[in-house]
């Protein structure tokens, strides 16, 4: 585990927003988080300058190896987190359907996008990282619909990564397929364009920026922050929406320092918690904070509708479908 003293005038600066501390809540905190190791240091450095009187020991892996251990831990009765900071809404819906969430009905979600919110309080979505398209500037066109990618300028030139190594690819996949204008029948029509899809994001981002291939699904802030460094690549939301890994946040149902626990939580979902999120490169949640640059305004973002329970009921037969339709 990683641990971390209280931070102090560094932690204020992360964010860009001065907040008040709180004293009144203390004592250890355990997170188990998915998120890259230099937003995970951020966010704790931002929290414990809020929360001077909390420290906050961390533990950061894939969400997949984070979940292996945190079973483990079931399995032996001791799991070790308060709270949990992972990548997406299906694999929470897993968690409380086991019992294993305490829900916070008084965290205020009030400025949030109820669909992006467990109706009882059992996890919360701290950002929005969407997945589009990529294609590099020597296309032969400009997507503006995932259909666009059926077109014959774009066979053989289109990088996918898996939903049986991605969770992002995972949703992405569930979303589209269950749209009433693009379905399963995408999906068969990329593998007839000759797509391949394998590994995460960062290879197909590769793959596209370095001119392999012209065209992928990719998280949205891949792309958006590399242009802005000079890469040949442009991201497009394209006219259906996009499907979203919302990072959600949840306290464990076995969590021995419960204050702390919602203390984490009313941070991420505070402006100054959203503004972190912004100033690490993210789309916020919350509507009225501004996204980074080169995003667009939240308000011009159609998010896919996506329901993360049925995912879930659906996961293994999406699966099942997909290894028919581009071999395992």
């Amino acid at each position: 585990m990683k641990k971390m003293i209280p931070a102090l005038l560094a932690g204020l600066a992360l964010t860009g927003v001065a907040h008040a501390q709180n004293t009144d809540v203390s004592g250890p905190l355990v997170l188990y988080t998915s998120q890259p190791n230099e937003d995970a240091q951020a966010t704790v450095d931002a929290f414990t300058a809020a929360y001077p009187n909390v420290e906050v020991e961390w533990v950061r892996d894939g969400t997949t190896r984070i979940m292996a251990r945190l079973e483990a831990e079931f399995e032996a009765g001791n799991p070790q987190p308060d709270v949990l900071l992972i990548a997406d809404m299906v694999t929470m819906e897993g968690l409380e359907a086991e019992g294993r969430l305490m829900p916070y009905a008084e965290a205020d979600t009030s400025a949030y996008d109820p669909a992006i919110m467990d109706d009882e309080g059992h996890y919360f979505s701290t950002k929005l990282i969407t997945t589009g398209i990529v294609y590099n500037t020597a296309a032969p066109f400009q997507p503006t619909s995932y259909m666009d990618l059926l077109r014959p300028e774009a066979e053989g030139q289109i990088a996918m990564p898996s939903p049986l190594t991605s969770g992002a690819a995972t949703i992405h996949m569930a979303a589209l397929t269950g749209h009433p204008d693009l379905g399963w029948e995408l999906y068969e029509g990329l593998a007839e364009q000759g797509a391949n899809p394998q590994g995460g994001n960062g290879g197909t981002y590769r793959a596209v920026a370095g001119g392999e291939q012209m065209f992928g699904f990719v998280v949205d802030f891949l792309p958006i922050r590399e242009k802005a460094n000079g890469a040949p690549v442009e991201f497009v939301f394209p006219e259906e929406g996009v499907s979203a890994v919302t990072e959600p946040v949840a306290i464990l149902s076995t969590a021995q320092n419960v204050p702390a626990a919602q203390a984490f939580v009313d941070f991420l979902l505070s402006p100054e918690g959203q503004q972190l999120a912004a100033d690490q490169g993210y789309l916020p949640a919350h509507p009225d904070i501004t996204p980074p640059a080169g995003f667009p305004s939240r308000d011009e973002i159609e998010l896919i509708e996506f329901d993360p329970a049925e995912a879930l009921d659906n996961a293994e037969d999406n699966r099942l479908r997909f290894v028919d339709i581009f071999g395992g």
